[in-house]
């Protein structure tokens, strides 16, 4: 198993504290697996073997703990009663009312309880509706680059790279040895179970053709400023009419199965937020390989797609800057406060370095500024900004 350090010590840091755990992310990200090596610590720090209860909801073995009364029953007479019980259930959300179960389980004191969800049911609006503020989130991604670079590394940085783009981050592409068709038909039983069973299941879709010709387009238009008006444009253009609340729902439906991330804009001279293009990153973009095949992409929206969901899994709020005329990539929110950041291929051009520049140059106040590149040996400070090698950011 792929060592996942960054979610394993967000668990054992609420380890026993009276929160339900909720690790949510898209299908395949290594949820269970991470249940995994999280029961591993357990045991090694004294947990017995008895005190842990582990249910996986999409084991036919479990179907008839669908329902959430058999689902608590079962569980509540398997408890120790004088010692702590550690419950993970996966894939709570294909349990009618599971938050009646849940919260069953919550307010006993011998229990710690640890969920997974991958899909719009688990959506955090709908848990803080249903288990109101009894609950910690933790959002679960594939792979990072460090994570695939500390099993996979090649031998060269942009080689590996490479591979970790085209192969994807899902955690069992690394068991494929490279294998293109192996990994394509991978990413296709993960594509349809997500189309299939997350999106058009719960949300009642009719017309499939019509929903992966947004998700193409989507995949085709990564890290490109985007509005609903301009898919729908597209699509009639390409003889598909669609009206712009269908296409807003299936993008509410993409993101909330976690294929597709949105960033809105915020102005940065007018200190607000905007409504109108929004930003769309795909979670894998192996995915992309695998919906548009070998069409070329630009190499910086790839890079900038790559930035933006290591910039979520560090924990930052990620907004697109707007000041004047110009774009910042990123400007995020976190503990330490706000930093900005753009991201580019290559500035070895001193023109392209001068255009990426320009936005911070714009920008009044002395927030962190960063730019990251492919770029090796390449000045590290321009003014105040810092540039940095992406792919030691990306392992740092």
């Amino acid at each position: 198993m792929i060592q996942r350090p960054e979610y394993l010590n967000k668990l054992l840091g609420f380890k026993d504290k009276q929160l339900i755990k909720i690790v949510t992310g898209v299908r395949r990200c290594g949820k269970s697996t991470l249940f995994e090596l999280y029961q591993l610590e357990l045991l090694k720090n004294g947990v017995l073997p008895e005190q842990i209860h582990s249910i996986n909801l999409e084991d036919p073995a479990y179907e008839e703990l669908l329902e959430w009364r058999k689902l608590y029953q079962y569980i509540n007479s398997r408890l120790l009663a004088d010692k702590k019980n550690y419950i993970f259930i996966d894939e709570i959300q294909n349990v009618v009312d599971f938050e009646k179960a849940a919260d069953g389980l919550f307010i006993k004191k011998n229990v710690d309880l640890y969920l997974t969800g991958s899909n719009s049911k688990m959506q955090s609006g709908e848990w803080a509706t249903l288990l109101s503020g009894r609950y910690i989130e933790i959002h679960m991604l594939p792979l990072s680059f460090k994570e695939y670079h500390s099993a996979a590394f090649t031998g060269n940085i942009e080689d590996t790279f490479r591979n970790y783009l085209e192969n994807s981050s899902f955690p069992y592409s690394l068991q494929l040895d490279n294998n293109k068709k192996q990994i394509r038909d991978y990413l296709g039983g993960i594509y349809n179970t997500i189309v299939l069973k997350d999106v058009v299941e719960n949300k009642k879709i009719r017309d499939i053709s019509r929903l992966e010709s947004v998700i193409k387009f989507m995949a085709d238009n990564v890290s490109n400023l985007t509005s609903i008006k301009k898919i729908s444009d597209t699509m009639t253009s390409d003889g598909i009419k669609m009206l712009p609340l269908t296409i807003e729902s299936y993008l509410d439906a993409f993101r909330g199965s976690y294929i597709l991330y949105k960033a809105s804009r915020y102005d940065i001279k007018g200190k607000k937020y905007l409504q109108t293009l929004d930003k769309y990153y795909l979670v894998d973009i192996g995915l992309r390989y695998y919906l548009l095949g070998d069409k070329k992409a630009d190499r910086g929206h790839i890079l900038e797609n790559i930035v933006y969901l290591e910039l979520i899994r560090r924990g930052y709020k990620v907004y697109i800057g707007k000041i004047d005329n110009k774009e910042i990539d990123f400007i995020t929110e976190g503990i330490d406060g706000i930093e900005y950041y753009q991201v580019s291929d290559s500035v070895a051009d001193e023109s392209t370095l001068e255009r990426e520049l320009a936005p911070f140059n714009a920008v009044r106040d002395h927030n962190p500024k960063f730019l990251l590149t492919k770029d090796f040996h390449a000045r590290t400070s321009h003014n105040g900004v810092r540039q940095l090698n992406v792919f030691d950011w990306l392992l740092a």
